[in-house]
């Protein structure tokens, strides 16, 4: 007797070879992206704590010129809403894919002008607004890439699997950082040491930005569409306001969920945000504490990073296991358990300890960071999740590492020790831990359109 269903059992093995290839694709084009949108923001992170006070702010004074290079920092973060509200709005009507690569030719173009800015001592006041704006365009990038990535990360993911496909993205931010110590390191150590490197040395790294772009922009457009949205889309259901429908019905949920992101990002802000750099490198003689090389420092910091990348790596995995919630509450007693050691030990001058005290720090950083993507991507509904997600991740950002390098400058200028730094950290930690606790563990549920009244269902304890 014939049969025509023969071909069925060689038919699966190819669709799941298929879909293994395009998991790949997807996991490599979002960690690809992250990391170099994030290579371009720490790389001024860390400029910001060793050159741009001398080279854009000098007229200011040694004290008061750390603080305006800080500051700038700062400021990008201010226009992370906007860049998250603009690519939330296109992202949840156009689509993912698409608000990708026109946020990584952004921050991209924006890094490589830097790299060509003229000084203060070559045009006066015009440098520093220049460098300002440029700072500006960083931010609307990074306000829009995260969400974009991680929702193509977590709803391409198996089920089961998001904490750990979603920890892709999340691994781009080490990854970020220990290129852009790696480049930094070699440039004052090896290629262009001493007054070199405030000569021309700091302009090469913001120059590779370009090259790394166009590989960026090959792989990001090879991957598909997230399958949450091609499904929206077939249906023609794509919200008209989403931002407008975020803030009337999920509000409570977007400031609770921004907190618990403030905490790390505070915390995480001292080694990505350039203040430990700086901290750690400040000659005594201009009112330095420890008055480290910069090249030991940044390889410090880069050794760090690798750390960091390897725990955040474990939780987003361990998430899928023991839940977003948990892997979240393990974050926060590490961190308030290495809060106040990580001074002390850089206070040494030691290059080890200071690679001591940063890599236990990354502990409590990596399991605050990544299971993120998987836990914010799980609180939305999927019409308005592109929207919710970098909405809640810029406004984080603001309430935590915005301003912490600045502040953290002006604790220590005030009370002459950075005690106070750990206390003002802690107390952070402290509230997003509490949010933490506020929040629901959505572990598992559907993303898909179908669900959507479960998904639009409060996440938040004691709330209908």
């Amino acid at each position: 007797m014939t049969t025509t269903s023969a071909p069925a059992p060689a038919q699966a093995p190819a669709q799941s070879d298929a879909r293994r290839r395009e998991l790949r694709r997807v996991a490599f084009a979002t960690v690809i992206g992250t990391t170099i949108e994030w290579y371009d923001f720490f790389l001024y992170a860390s400029a910001a704590g060793l050159v741009f006070q001398v080279l854009f702010f000098a007229p200011a004074g040694p004290e008061f010129a750390t603080i305006l290079s800080f500051a700038t920092i700062g400021v990008s973060f201010l226009f992370r809403p906007l860049g998250a509200f603009l690519a939330g709005h296109f992202g949840d009507k156009i689509g993912r894919k698409a608000m990708l690569v026109v946020t990584l030719v952004l921050m991209g173009a924006a890094t490589t002008l830097i790299g060509v800015l003229p000084t203060y001592e070559q045009v006066g006041i015009l440098a520093p607004i220049l460098l300002v704006l440029l700072r500006i365009l960083q931010g609307l990038s990074t306000g829009g890439e995260w969400g974009g990535a991680v929702l193509m990360a977590v709803e391409h993911a198996p089920d089961g699997k998001r904490g750990r496909y979603g920890a892709f993205p999340q691994i781009g931010v080490p990854i970020g950082l220990l290129l852009a110590s790696g480049v930094l390191a070699l440039m004052t150590g090896v290629i262009s040491p001493g007054d070199a490197f405030l000569e021309w040395g700091w302009r090469i790294p913001f120059l590779l930005s370009f090259v790394l772009i166009i590989v960026g922009m090959i792989v990001r457009r090879s991957v598909d569409e997230s399958p949450v949205f091609t499904e929206i889309a077939a249906r023609k259901e794509q919200t008209k306001t989403p931002i407008a429908q975020l803030f009337k019905r999920h509000w409570l949920l977007v400031i609770l969920a921004a907190l618990t992101f403030a905490g790390n990002n505070a915390a995480g802000y001292m080694t990505t945000g350039g203040y430990i750099q700086n901290y750690a490198t400040t000659p005594i003689a201009d009112g330095g504490l420890v008055g480290m090389e910069r090249t030991p420092v940044l390889l410090a910091v880069a050794g760090s990073a690798v750390v960091w990348l390897i725990i955040t790596w474990i939780a987003g995995s361990v998430s899928d296991r023991i839940g977003r919630r948990n892997t979240y509450i393990i974050g926060w007693i590490a961190f308030l358990s290495t809060v106040f050691l990580l001074f002390p030990l850089v206070n040494t001058g030691n290059v080890w300890l200071l690679f001591a005290g940063l890599a236990l720090f990354t502990i409590g950083n990596g399991f605050t960071y990544g299971q993120q993507a998987a836990y914010f991507t799980e609180l939305f509904p999927a019409s308005i999740r592109y929207s919710g997600v970098s909405i809640t991740y810029a406004l984080g950002a603001i309430l935590g590492g915005a301003f912490a390098p600045m502040i953290s400058a002006a604790l220590v200028q005030a009370t002459g020790t950075a005690t106070s730094v750990a206390f003002y950290i802690a107390g952070i930690m402290v509230v997003a831990f509490i949010a933490t606790l506020l929040l629901k563990d959505r572990t598992g549920i559907p993303l898909g359109p179908d669900h959507e009244a479960e998904q639009s269902a409060s996440a938040i304890y004691g709330v209908k």
